[in-house]
């Protein structure tokens, strides 16, 4: 399953530094950790367990900034299944 362009502008926000955020979108759970700076770095998309934790896929966000700050590249790739 591909990120879509709605769900990947969402994550794009920017959120409570270095915690889980946890929200529902068209039916399904997200959970996501952000970085010092805000950024989703870390997805978890599925559906959610008893026990709390997500069950369907894991992706991965790489987020590279030039010495200026600026940003060069962003891009969501699929890491596995989450359990």
């Amino acid at each position: 399953m591909a990120l879509s362009e709605d769900l990947q502008k969402k994550l794009a926000g920017k959120y409570e530094p270095s915690t889980l955020v946890d929200m529902k979108y068209k039916g399904y759970d997200l959970s996501f950790k952000t970085d010092e700076e805000g950024n989703a770095i870390l997805l978890f998309i599925g559906k959610k367990t008893e026990q709390g934790t997500i069950k369907g896929e894991r992706y991965a966000r790489t987020l590279k900034k030039d010495k200026d700050g600026k940003t060069f590249k962003d891009h969501w790739e699929l890491k596995g299944k989450a359990t």
